[in-house]
C-alpha cells in the first residue's frame, strides 16, 4: 500500500469506520476452541475486534494494521477491558516484519495470497492459520466490489501449501451484520514435527 493507502484507511476510521464490528469473526469464533493458548498474531487487525477476543481467551497477541487511527482505537477498547495487547503499524505490502513462531495467526478480511503463504511458515508445530476473505462471485454481495480486493474460488485453499486442511468452504453467507456475503475461509493447522 501507498502512503495515499495508509491515508485512506486512517480517514475511514477517524469517520467511524467498523465502530459497530466489534465481534469477533464467526469463522474465528468456530476454530479457536480447538487451538492451543499461546502467541497469536493478527493480520491486518483493523481496530482490534479479533486480536481483543483472542486476549481475552488467553493468548499472547500482537496485532498489526496499516492505519494508525484503527491502532489507537484498538488500544483504548483494550486498555478498557484491561486487555494487554501489543499494536504494530505496519503496510503489509512491505511484508509483516514478524520474527519467530505463532501458535495462531489471524488473517480477516485482506486479499494476499504471497501474505497467507509467508504466514505459514511461522507457525509453531500444530499452529493453526484462521483465513477469511472476499470471495470473487457475479452476486451482488457486500464488500469490496473491485475484483482485486476478492480472492477466486480455490485460491485461498491452496495457499495452504503443506499445512493440514482443518476446514474449507467458498459460499455466500448471512454475516453477522445480516448482510450477505461472499466468503472463502480456511482452518488449517502445521503438521507436528
Amino acid at each position: 500500500m501507498s502512503g495515499a493507502d495508509r491515508e485512506k484507511w486512517d480517514e475511514r476510521y477517524r469517520l467511524g469506520a467498523y465502530e459497530d464490528r466489534t465481534h469477533p469473526s464467526a469463522w474465528l469464533e468456530r476454530w479457536v476452541p480447538d487451538v492451543t493458548v499461546g502467541r497469536a498474531l493478527d493480520v491486518p487487525c483493523g481496530a482490534g475486534r479479533n486480536a481483543l477476543y483472542l486476549a481475552s481467551r488467553g493468548f499472547a497477541v500482537t496485532g498489526i494494521d496499516i492505519s494508525d487511527v484503527a491502532l489507537v482505537r484498538a488500544e483504548a477498547t483494550a486498555r478498557a477491558r484491561e486487555l494487554s495487547i501489543e499494536w504494530i503499524t505496519r503496510d503489509l505490502d512491505n511484508g509483516h516484519g514478524m520474527t519467530g513462531v505463532f501458535d495462531l495467526i489471524v488473517m480477516i478480511h485482506y486479499v494476499d495470497v504471497d501474505l497467507v503463504r509467508d504466514l505459514a511458515c511461522h507457525l509453531a508445530p500444530g499452529g493453526h492459520l484462521i483465513a477469511e476473505m472476499h470471495l470473487a462471485t457475479d452476486r451482488p454481495v457486500a464488500g469490496p466490489q473491485d475484483p482485486a480486493f476478492r480472492v477466486a474460488p480455490g485460491v485461498l485453499r491452496d495457499a495452504a501449501g503443506h499445512l493440514d486442511i482443518l476446514g474449507h468452504s467458498e459460499e455466500i453467507v448471512e454475516d453477522p451484520d445480516g448482510r450477505t456475503v461472499a466468503l472463502a475461509r480456511l482452518a488449517a493447522r502445521q503438521p507436528r514435527r
